[in-house]
């Protein structure tokens, strides 16, 4: 009898705590618009909202760059960026489709406008922006290891608007001498291959290095002495003949012409020293299989190792040529 009488109490009290939930559903219902949570909306994630215009870079456009949220959102790509320059206006249904394709989880239920215009994030481009970037694509392309370019610009440059993303440079024209002392580039500038802007400027330029310099007046035949020598930084862009490299106080080297004071010294003014002189005696060598053959020649010029040289048969008087081995031989070529 006691369980048949509490049976309408318990009724009663479920019918009440039923109510209260469908309530609370129908105000959730309410104030989601009327349309049921998405399956993200449900797990708690804050309401998005839409906003009225947005800066995307070349990669894409990503969903925080669109909407803003309490909550940090998902890096997602939702489509391509338009072309710099240009913009991009989308509708709430557009956007909708979007989500619907590349981010499901999110749902279609957000607040704000009715569309986004969405353009490319820029910045300016300065002098000092140009002359960086110049530099570096002319060091690379044309100057390479002939020195450390130094460039300057000769008149004022307009600074440009372009994407706020890395840029490089391509140059279009230069003058046939290439990099000189003064010249005008024209180039374009590109954003990951994308043409973002073409000008021109007015450059001076310096090229400089470590050299060697005549400390004192050289005569043809003195050593690389270090005593001789100092070691400078200069400005080689107008020197159109390679710069001499070798070690000084190499015993096999010598200068080859004389050399003012001051002067960098070139590939022609060093050479080998030479081990035989003309007027010299010495062992000509005739080498044919496993016959070897000796004679004496005289040498009629001065040669280093691996040099040809001409000589006279000491006995005949017959006219040879002879490669230099050493001070003392000298190899017949037939």
């Amino acid at each position: 009898m006691n369980a048949i009488h509490t049976c309408p109490v318990r009724r009663r009290a479920a019918l009440l705590s039923g109510s209260a939930r469908l309530l609370g559903a129908w105000l959730l219902w309410s104030c989601l618009g009327g349309a049921y949570p998405t399956g993200a909306q449900v797990s708690g994630t804050a309401p998005l909202q839409l906003l009225a215009a947005a800066q995307v870079t070349h990669a894409g456009i990503f969903l925080p760059q669109i909407f803003s949220s309490a909550q940090p959102l998902p890096t997602v790509r939702l489509a391509d960026a338009p072309a710099y320059g240009n913009s991009l206006t989308l509708s709430r249904a557009q956007i909708c489709d979007l989500l619907a394709a590349n981010a499901p989880g999110v749902g279609t239920n957000f607040s704000g406008p009715d569309a986004i215009k969405i353009s490319r994030r820029s910045r300016l481009f300065s002098e000092s922006d140009l002359v960086r970037l110049l530099t570096s694509t002319l060091q690379q392309d044309y100057i390479k290891d002939k020195g450390q370019l130094q460039l300057r610009l000769g008149q004022p440059w307009a600074s440009l608007t372009v994407p706020d993303e890395a840029l490089t440079l391509e140059i279009t024209d230069l003058p046939s001498a290439g990099v000189t002392p003064g010249f005008i580039a024209r180039f374009n500038l590109l954003a990951d291959g994308e043409p973002c802007g073409s000008s021109l400027a007015n450059l001076k330029a310096t090229v400089w290095r470590e050299v060697w310099v005549a400390s004192v007046q050289l005569q043809r035949g003195d050593p690389l002495s270090p005593d001789l020598l100092l070691r400078e930084r200069r400005d080689v862009l107008n020197l159109r003949d390679p710069l001499a490299a070798f070690t000084a106080g190499d015993e096999h080297l010598e200068i080859a012409e004389s050399v003012p004071p001051g002067q960098p010294l070139l590939a022609r003014m060093i050479r080998p020293r030479p081990v035989v002189h003309r007027g010299q005696r010495a062992d000509a060598l005739l080498e044919d299989g496993s016959l070897s053959i000796r004679t004496e020649v005289e040498i009629l010029e001065d040669g280093a190792p691996g040099q040809l040289v001409h000589a006279v048969n000491s006995s005949t008087h017959h006219s040879l040529m002879g490669t230099v081995l050493n001070n003392r031989t000298i190899l017949i070529t037939l």
